[in-house]
């Protein structure tokens, strides 16, 4: 039994079984990956694939199990190599974060400029996609944090870790109706059509829930994954927008009126998340502490270290119980 093979049944597990995407992304050709497998198979005496024809259909049962104990072999090698680099260069080495656009647009860039100016030597590489996305990104190992509000709790591979809260605002246009309410109730801006989120992104559900708890239903006539998409069009007179506070700046956003509503909405909160056993450099550490001031490396650890899910999330909620501190 080869590491080779145990990563290209991994690999095609995880191109949902195309052989040739998954030759493509370990560069490498169709037939010999085809050929490793079959060796691999007769090696250990069972299939791991269920064939049709020329093409595989499915994974074996035997083969789930097979593949459940292959992801955890190939990340403890990744750990390997990510020990050696520790001790044989301290601050060089990759740190790959999986976000949201708002996350990379407005709550990374002072992060990011500190970090480089710390550990000029390490190579960032940022991915943007959907929380649902990211969360996936990091339980598979193809990047080391997720940063997201939401879904990053559907995956118990993941530790996760709170950072800050954060709540919406309302955008409007100079002299829209809704600036001349002193305090906005809910059903004021369900009067009139809204501009916001796609479901899934940035804190909608909670969003949702403060309408649904009022019996109210918006009129929302457009969702983007984007605040800058949002404010063109409530600059376009589409709607009222409701972001991200921290996606409102005054001076680029000086067009637009911003009027609070953190008394509406409770507020969201966004994690951190990396695959339980992870082998955390120490500019890992570095990284969330700049991010989030309270994430100590002890901290860090002791979340890490609870096994069971349920656990580990009570303990980060606990976390949470704390910010109230920050």
């Amino acid at each position: 039994m080869k590491l080779r093979q145990l990563s290209y049944i991994h690999e095609v597990a995880r191109r949902g079984l195309n052989v040739t995407a998954a030759a493509d992304a370990l560069y490498t050709s169709q037939p010999g990956v085809s050929k490793q497998i079959r060796m691999l198979e007769e090696e250990l005496g069972v299939d791991i694939f269920v064939r049709n024809g020329k093409h595989l259909s499915e994974i074996t049962p035997a083969g789930k199990r097979i593949l459940e104990y292959t992801d955890r072999v190939l990340n403890e090698v990744e750990n390997i190599k990510s020990i050696a680099e520790e001790f044989r260069d301290t601050d060089r080495g990759d740190l790959s974060i999986a976000t949201t656009h708002t996350q990379a647009r407005y709550a990374l860039p002072p992060v990011i400029q500190r970090f480089k100016a710390r550990f000029p030597r390490v190579s960032l590489h940022l991915h943007q996609g959907s929380p649902q996305q990211i969360a996936k990104m990091a339980a598979e190992g193809q990047v080391d944090f997720a940063i997201a509000t939401e879904a990053l709790e559907h995956f118990e591979q993941l530790v996760m870790l709170p950072c800050y809260h954060w709540n919406r605002t309302i955008l409007v246009k100079p002299g829209h109706p809704l600036t001349q309410i002193s305090k906005l109730q809910l059903k004021d801006i369900a009067d009139h059509p809204v501009v916001t989120y796609t479901f899934g992104f940035t804190g909608r559900s909670k969003l949702d829930q403060a309408f649904a708890a009022h019996g109210l239903r918006p009129d929302v006539v457009l969702t983007a994954a984007d605040a800058d998409v949002i404010k063109t069009y409530v600059r376009l007179g589409l709607g009222v927008g409701i972001v991200a506070d921290m996606a409102y700046d005054p001076k680029e956003d000086a067009d637009l009126v911003s009027l609070r509503a953190d008394h509406l909405f409770e507020p969201s909160t966004t994690h951190i998340g990396f695959r339980r056993g992870l082998f955390l450099r120490g500019y890992m550490y570095e990284f969330m502490q700049t991010f989030a001031s309270h994430l100590s490396s002890d901290l860090i650890d002791a979340v890490a270290a609870v096994p069971d899910h349920e656990d580990r999330s009570r303990k980060a909620r606990e976390v949470i119980d704390s910010m109230h501190l920050l």
